[in-house]
This record gives structure tokens, sequence and C-alpha cells, in this order.
């Protein structure tokens, strides 16, 4: 039986490795590079190592940035008021296509799952809390799946930041019972975004 080349199989083994990246996905991938344009492929190469070089998390929301802070967070005309907290940095993306928001972020790093091992201290909870108690803030949006470790994360994020004058809320119905917002398109997460609602801090 004919099998692939030893550097073609490793390639393929690498890009299964992939989010969204199945066996024969990656065999189709694996070909078409190894017979494009020797110039293609090693620019392709070059673009990867430089996204996972240049590219980190920022310093105060923890989105991906070039720059420290981040173009958002050092974007002066942006409301100081309202925090909006996500479980990933590709969340933030998903946030601002909607265009319904014009406020700060602040990635979370994960949702809580004592199943999973996944504590309070594994999550960027103290972070969020140091931002919180500037009194510039008015309001934290929890932008969280709508799952069993989200809506727990939320409620327990609620209780943790209550404050006299702080307003911490929930992204509204629409969006789909256990799916990521990433997920989620632009106008049902721009009505989410407008139809929050106050979560109880007890």
């Amino acid at each position: 039986m004919l099998t692939l080349p030893e550097p073609l199989l490793n390639l393929v083994q690498a890009l299964n490795k992939l989010p969204g990246i199945g066996p024969r996905s990656a065999e189709r991938i694996a070909l078409y590079l190894a017979q494009t344009d020797p110039e293609e492929t090693r620019g392709l190469a070059q673009a990867i190592v430089a996204a996972r070089e240049r590219v980190t998390h920022c310093q105060d929301c923890g989105a991906l940035t070039e720059k420290q802070p981040c173009a958002i967070c050092s974007n002066t005309t942006r409301d100081q008021s309202i925090l909006c907290v996500v479980e990933r940095a590709v969340d933030v993306l998903a946030v601002e296509k909607a265009g319904a928001f014009k406020g700060l972020y602040h990635v979370l790093g994960g949702r809580l799952s004592p199943i999973d091992g996944v504590e309070p201290e594994d999550l960027r909870i103290e972070e969020l809390e140091r931002r919180a108690i500037d009194p510039r803030r008015r309001e934290i949006i929890v932008a969280l799946s709508m799952d069993v470790e989200g809506d727990a994360t939320a409620y327990y994020l609620a209780k943790r930041l209550h404050r006299p004058g702080l307003t911490i809320s929930r992204l509204a119905q629409g969006l789909p019972s256990g799916t990521g917002i990433e997920f989620t398109d632009q106008l049902t997460l721009g009505r989410a975004l407008e139809g929050r609602r106050t979560l109880p801090a007890q």
C-alpha cells in the first residue's frame, strides 16, 4: 500500500492538531503545500512564526496584541465606565465585530469548572477585581457562554465584584444555549448586548 513520504506524514499530523482541521483536511492541506511554489510555502511558514513570536496578550485586558497596551485599552475615546468580561481573547474580536459595544474588555481565561479542576485562582479574576474597583467603573458585563459553567462563573463574579454603584449584568436572551459567543452572529450578539440584564449580587 502506497503511503505518504515521512515529511508529509509529519506535516499531516501537525496540521491535524489545529482546531477545525480533521485528518482528511490535514492531508489535503499538506499535499497542497508540498506541491505549491516554495516561496509561497516559505512565506506561510514565516507568517506563522512571526505571529507566534510577535503577538502576545495585552497586559491590561488580556486581548491579543502586538503592542502594550492593546489598541482598545489605549484608545481614550472608549467608554471607561464599562468592562465586558469574556472567556477568551478571540471573543473580543467577536464582540467588536458586532459593533454594539464601545467600552473596555477583560479576558477571564476560561470559566469556573470544579469538575475539570478550574478554580477561581486559575482565572484572571484578581486582575478583574483590581480593574473593577476603579471609581470610573459603573458596569461589568459578563459575556460568557450560555451553559452551566458560564452561568456559575457569572453568578460567582456578581457576588465577588459587588459594590455600591457598580452594576453587574449578563447578556440578554438570544444566544443559543451551550454556544460560545465566538460562534454567534453579529446581529444576535449586538441585541444580546443591548438587552443585557442585571445579575443579583446575593
